[in-house]
């Protein structure tokens, strides 16, 4: 009886184990089942914002014809206005606003459309820069989704619910983000060409991130003065680090005379015209004025450069082929 209970205790722990890998691992299984991308962005209020997005969505339906393809924000202070905008639909639609910008949905709403389709393969691709607070949060809801397991098999929802990585990848040796953040400072070139034009210091401004430590701006920053020496490129967040004053400095260090102010970000958005380009006391271009710089502004999102845009492309690529997941 003894030796009957220790064999039976073996067995189940032996399977727990199993149940355990299996859930763990995450294996991909090569499926012929049509595949959904879902465009995931922060999001803008911006109107004229809007453009950077939907190029994004554009460049992403073209690569994949036989993919639908849905975008979402996941700001929810952004959902949230658009929600209230809905009462005029007219006022938003008559200055270009798309229907599925001002209806938009949260992630959970949208891959639950798509699997009322009939979708249970879906790709989310997030628009964000890197990985840090809105991709950890959006990566809580795919792993969510993708984790149900019912009684009968034939009942579960999804065969995969995957992520690929943002525009400067994400921690992780399963792809080098530092090759990431080559591919984008190769994207970069036009912006280094026209400061080059102007003879003026390339100076970015990020979003950053209060909640997540992170260096990548100092390593895109190291990495776009390598790649166009004959321009120095600075980079700085409105969130964390580093601030407008580690900007100030490291102009004043490298004897910085003439600025082109860009946002560096997927949109050129509510940061962009107030934290950036505005008037008021505490923007940007205020700062960098009276602290004796020359300080030309470009309002245009990254997401509006054709080149940074297709990077969402091959991250897609990349991910639909590491889970097996048919795109076209």
């Amino acid at each position: 009886m003894k030796t009957l209970r220790v064999i039976g205790i073996v067995l189940l722990i032996a399977t727990v184990i199993n149940v355990q890998q299996v859930f763990a691992s995450g294996a991909p299984v090569a499926s012929e089942e049509r595949v959904a991308i879902v465009v995931a962005s922060f999001g803008t209020t911006v109107p004229s914002a809007v453009g950077s997005i939907t190029n994004i969505v554009d460049r992403v339906k073209k690569a994949y014809p036989e993919c639908e393809v849905r975008t979402t924000f996941t700001s929810n202070i952004i959902r949230s206005i658009w929600r209230k905008r809905q009462a005029e639909p007219q006022k938003w639609l008559n200055q270009g606003v798309p229907e599925e910008i001002l209806y938009g949905k949260n992630i959970i709403s949208t891959i639950g459309d798509l699997r009322e389709e009939g979708y249970k393969n879906i790709l989310v691709t997030p628009t964000h820069m890197f990985y840090m607070e809105q991709t950890h949060d959006l990566n809580s809801y795919v792993r969510g989704l993708a984790s149900i397991r019912t009684m009968k098999a034939k009942w579960t929802p999804f065969e995969q619910v995957v992520l690929a990585r943002p525009a400067l990848g994400m921690p992780g040796n399963v792809f080098d983000y530092h090759e990431d953040i080559t591919a984008a400072a190769k994207t970069l070139k036009g912006d280094v060409k026209l400061a080059k034009k102007k003879n003026a210091t390339l100076v970015y401004m990020g979003h950053g991130n209060e909640h997540w430590s992170t260096g990548i701006y100092d390593e895109t920053a190291k990495e776009m003065n390598s790649m166009y020496p004959e321009i120095k490129t600075v980079i700085g967040v409105v969130e964390g680090q580093p601030t407008i004053e580690d900007v100030v400095f490291k102009l004043k260090a490298i004897g910085a005379k003439k600025l082109l102010l860009k946002p560096f970000m997927i949109v050129a958005g509510d940061h962009a015209v107030n934290d950036m380009a505005s008037d008021e006391e505490d923007s940007w271009k205020t700062i960098l004025t009276k602290e004796g710089f020359e300080v030309e502004v470009v309002l245009e999102g990254l997401g509006s450069n054709d080149e940074f845009a297709d990077i969402f492309v091959d991250h897609i690529a990349d991910t639909a082929k590491l889970r097996h997941l048919k795109l076209n």
